[in-house]
């Protein structure tokens, strides 16, 4: 689709579908409410710092319709719509940044890697579940998420490298919102597109429209069915833009003109989905004002739920990072049970 939900070319069978369609834009929906939502509550002082997904509706529904049940994600901090796409509740995305790692226990896909907040790192993660995937001879694939500026991280180039030798059934999405915090993507990179960096690897790298949910969601398919097949690893460059700060603790106006983030509201996702949904009278603003009730009551039951969970003891900070503590480790879950001004 382009800016205006007008069709550029052949579309896939799935677009024709209604259901099919007012699934993902009912997702995308819910994804933009939840977002503000998250935000309103860190403003309050009842979130710890939130990375906005505002403008990554269209690639995270996309990616998520596009992936199986049996495939295995690795997502960096935004997908949130990709996570709920495949089950994660929204309570459990507000318990991790309220600070509770419980939040990402997730019930429904319990082999989907949490949140990764170091920058590509769960890249080296990601080619080794294809590569125990390709071993153990499973119809499965390893999705990785990373940004644009994940693709400047050495283990960025380390995993599509083995992957690419190895032919391992991993498909790579980088979500090009055009800036890594404050650093444009003019200056992270001399290639004239990040999909160019497929082919240094020897995989095929594709462009799309990350605003489009059509399109990410059939060249996505495209790429699984082929690693699944045993052609191997892909990248996607899903070219979308960041519409809020990079963070809660971000002032994306210090760095970016408003001229630039008009000019990207234009051609945001949810306006085109909706556009395309009404002219082929599938939706009109009687359905769009009872979707909104609906998504807000789900998001006020989610944000209740959080705002109940009992807090964690101290002693949690400690008990997962070593199957046996050293001695140092002790001493310190010690300190941490004592009162404040205990000494």
């Amino acid at each position: 689709m382009d800016a205006h939900g007008r069709a550029t070319g052949a579309l896939p069978a799935f677009a024709a579908d209604p259901d099919t369609m007012l699934t993902m834009y009912r997702a995308m929906v819910l994804v933009r409410a939840f977002d503000a939502k998250a935000v309103n509550l860190q403003r309050t002082g009842r979130l710890g710092t939130y990375p906005s997904c505002l403008g990554h509706e269209a690639t995270h529904v996309g990616v998520g319709a596009a992936l199986r049940a049996e495939d295995v994600m690795f997502p960096v901090y935004r997908e949130v719509g990709t996570q709920f796409w495949r089950g994660v509740r929204p309570v459990d995305v507000l318990r991790y940044w309220g600070g509770d790692e419980r939040g990402t226990l997730f019930s429904a896909t319990p082999e989907d890697f949490p949140f990764c907040i170091p920058i590509g790192s769960q890249m080296p993660q990601a080619a080794g579940a294809a590569m125990a995937f390709k071993v153990r001879r499973e119809r499965r694939c390893a999705l990785a998420f990373v940004g644009d500026g994940g693709t400047s991280q050495g283990a960025f180039y380390e995993a599509l490298n083995y992957a690419g030798v190895a032919k391992l059934p991993l498909v790579t999405v980088i979500v090009n919102n055009g800036w890594a915090i404050s650093m444009p993507v003019s200056l992270q990179t001399a290639a004239p597109t990040l999909a160019h960096k497929a082919v240094g690897a020897g995989m095929p790298g594709v462009r799309v429209d990350g605003n489009d949910v059509i399109g990410v969601r059939q060249v996505l398919e495209s790429a699984l069915a082929r690693a699944r097949d045993g052609g191997g690893p892909s990248l996607i460059e899903a070219v979308t833009y960041r519409l809020a700060d990079h963070t809660t603790s971000d002032d994306a106006g210090r760095y970016r003109s408003s001229t630039e983030v008009e000019a990207a509201r234009s051609a945001e996702p949810m306006l085109r989905t909706r556009q395309y949904l009404v002219a082929n009278a599938w939706w009109d603003q009687a359905r769009e004002a009872q979707l909104l009730l609906e998504c807000a009551a789900i998001i006020e039951a989610a944000v209740t739920d959080y705002l109940a969970t009992p807090l964690q003891h101290t002693d949690a900070m400690f008990d997962y990072l070593y199957e046996r503590p050293h001695a140092a480790l002790l001493r310190q879950r010690l300190a941490a049970r004592r009162p404040p001004g205990s000494g």
